[in-house]
This record gives C-alpha cells, structure tokens and sequence, in this order.
C-alpha cells in the first residue's frame, strides 16, 4: 500500500538532512501533484512518488551502487506500489528501467527540470516571480550555471511526456510558484 503524503515527509525527515535536497523534494512535488490534478490522476500518489525519490541519495549518493537501489529495497521491503517503485527507478536512467506509467514519465520530466528551475529563481532579484519560459531556455544554453543539470535529460523528458517543451516549462514554474515561500524561491520581504 502506498504512504500517505504524510507519511513520505516522515521518511524525508529521517532521512533527508539537506535541507537543499528537502526543497528540491518539495518541489518536484509540487510540480508532479499539478501534472495528477491536470490529468485527473492520483494525487497523493504523484506527491509521494516526487517527494521519495531521491530518499537515498543523501546517505547512499554513489551511483553504481546507492541511489536508487536503497530506497527502491526501502520501499519494497515496505509493500509500497509497484507503479511508484517502477517510478522511482525509471527516473534512473542509468539503472536502464522503462518509463511506462504516466507517473513515471512525469516524475522523470520534472526532476531535472525543477531543480533547474530552482536555480534559475536563486540567482533573479524577484526569485521565481515572472520566471519565464524564455529565460529558463537561455540559461539552459550556459553549460557552466548549474552545471550538474542534465540538458538532455530535461528535453528528454518533455518529449516523452508528449507536451510542448516551452508550455512543460511554464507549467512547472507555475507548480513551484505556488509552493514558492516553501521553496524558498520567493522574494525576501
């Protein structure tokens, strides 16, 4: 059975310490519940999935042996489904599992992408408000700003999720905008 939204945040908390990571949970919530609300989709569901997926990476952060693998043990040992398992390992791309969900698609098409978007709030006067689609693209094209980021990935991403790259990205930063004081991407005061 899957965790309450809930329950997801206490396992955050155990363990998550960063709270850089924490924000980047919370946003890929945030995106993946409005992508389940446009799509009439489980929304508990979508935010569970955003919120657990990099669970591991903090404690188990290499790549040939931790992350994903340990919170994928995790989650089976727990009985969670097996659409937020599969989720979870396809936005692995290195691990080699197929994307077939429409979950699995979405949370791959936002992970990279709102941490992107992140960045690109981080370093704006007005942090996320009036973030355009336009500006997003223009620091995709500087390898050095948040170098870290797989460009492929994130146009990958809308092209398997089958939506206009310019509209996945407006979408996205409207998910975060909402959630922006949360995020810390708001305008200090």
């Amino acid at each position: 059975m899957a965790p309450t939204r809930e329950e997801a945040w206490t396992l955050v908390e155990e363990w998550v310490q960063s709270e850089s990571l924490r924000k980047h949970l919370l946003g890929v919530e945030a995106a993946m519940v409005a992508y389940a609300r446009k799509w009439g989709e489980d929304e508990e569901m979508y935010a569970v999935t955003g919120l657990l997926h990099d669970l591991d990476y903090e404690r188990y952060p290499d790549l040939d042996t931790g992350h994903p693998r340990k919170g994928l043990e995790l989650f089976a040992q727990r009985g969670y489904p097996q659409e937020l398992i599969d989720a979870v390992a396809g936005h692995a791309s290195f691990l080699g599992v197929p994307r077939e969900s429409q979950m699995a698609k979405t949370l791959f098409a936002v992970d990279e992408l709102s941490g992107f978007i992140a960045a690109c709030a981080l370093v704006r006067p007005t942090g996320i408000d009036g973030l355009t689609p336009k500006s997003v693209k223009k620091k995709l094209k500087q390898p050095s700003f948040a170098a870290g980021v797989n460009r492929d990935e994130v146009r990958q991403g809308a092209e398997e999720l089958g939506v206009d790259f310019d509209e996945h990205v407006a979408f996205v930063i409207g998910a975060m905008e909402e959630r922006a004081d949360e995020l810390g991407l708001a305008v200090a005061a």
